[in-house]
């Protein structure tokens, strides 16, 4: 099967390659054309994932399908932004027509979630890897960003922290699956970007953005464009039953949650007085910490004591692990 048969067969025929709200012209052309309303900007990032680094070699197509575009969807929800479309670059070690159609139906899966269209993309042959741009648009001067955050601010979370993590082991075969194990998993293969929580963050949260290389990492990111200094409250972390079952002990699954990374939960910081205004939304607010003036990321106690973290930020799949 030739590339261009490929990707008629395939990805130009899926539900989600079809022209919708702000693409005026999708597959089929030398470019893709979108429109953006007047007042707005158009937000654009890209995640290459790379068999053997980023997920399993061996990966059902449906599920990488499911979880790449949910992980580059989820930097569109960082900057409070609403999908609009992507491109898909895949490159292919053969042309296996079961795995592509299992692929094809994860893409459609996520993009119905996520309300994004496929616009266009590349294949070739070669080590399988697939590098995802995700477009969206936000009103103009109410991106969120990672400068920002100010002294006596809150440091919030969107959700449960070291899922991800915590589903490596089951993902990667080291342990067998058990009834708690399959929460874990469903977070890592389908994660859920934040949109609705990143959309209601514009003009309340100072900084923000997605955590996907662990809590204390990614945090160095707001500390370091801010100038500031964020505290983290170690007790203060949520933690799911599932992850709690998984894990030897509250400690090695609080260990996951600061630097397990894969979460693609939204981390933000905010005036406290628009805490109540969030939650009276139903937005899934969740208060770890707070702002203060200084530099980089403290680890707190449950006395309030800096204490020294023994996870220092999330290892791509693949790599070592301390």
């Amino acid at each position: 099967m030739g590339e261009f048969e490929l990707i008629r067969h395939y990805f130009a025929a899926a539900a989600c390659a079809q022209a919708a709200d702000g693409v005026v012209l999708g597959i089929g052309d030398d470019c893709a054309l979108l429109q953006v309303p007047p007042g707005e900007q158009l937000a654009v990032s890209t995640d290459t994932l790379v068999a053997g680094v980023h997920f399993p070699a061996d990966a059902p197509g449906r599920l990488l399908g499911q979880r790449a575009l949910g992980v580059s969807v989820s930097d569109l929800a960082a900057m409070g932004a609403t999908p609009l479309a992507f491109t898909l670059a895949l490159t292919l070690p053969e042309v296996a027509p079961d795995w592509l159609a299992d692929l094809t139906a994860g893409l459609e899966h996520m993009a119905r979630q996520c309300g994004v269209r496929l616009v266009g993309g590349d294949t070739t042959r070669g080590p399988l890897s697939l590098t995802l741009t995700v477009f969206g648009r936000v009103p103009a001067g109410q991106a969120l960003t990672r400068a920002g955050a100010r002294p006596g601010d809150l440091l919030c979370v969107g959700g449960e922290l070291g899922n991800g993590a915590g589903a490596l082991p089951f993902v990667l075969g080291e342990r067998a699956e058990q009834p708690e194990s399959a929460a874990l998993l469903a977070h890592y293969w389908s994660p859920l970007p934040q949109l609705q929580l990143g959309q209601a963050l514009r003009g309340v949260a100072t900084a923000a953005l997605d955590i996907s290389d662990g809590l204390l990492a990614d945090c160095g990111h707001i500390a370091l464009a801010s100038q500031v200094a964020l505290l983290i409250e170690q007790q203060r972390l949520p933690l799911s039953a599932a992850l709690l079952a998984c894990t030897d002990n509250d400690d090695a699954a609080r260990q996951l949650a600061l630097g397990g990374g894969d979460d693609y939960v939204l981390a933000f910081t905010l005036p406290a007085e628009k805490l109540d205004v969030l939650r009276a939304m139903g937005q899934p607010v969740q208060v770890i910490g707070r702002v203060e003036a200084g530099q980089g990321v403290h680890l707190l106690d449950a006395s309030g004591h800096a204490i020294e973290p023994r996870y220092s930020g999330y290892q791509h799949f693949g790599t070592h692990r301390d």
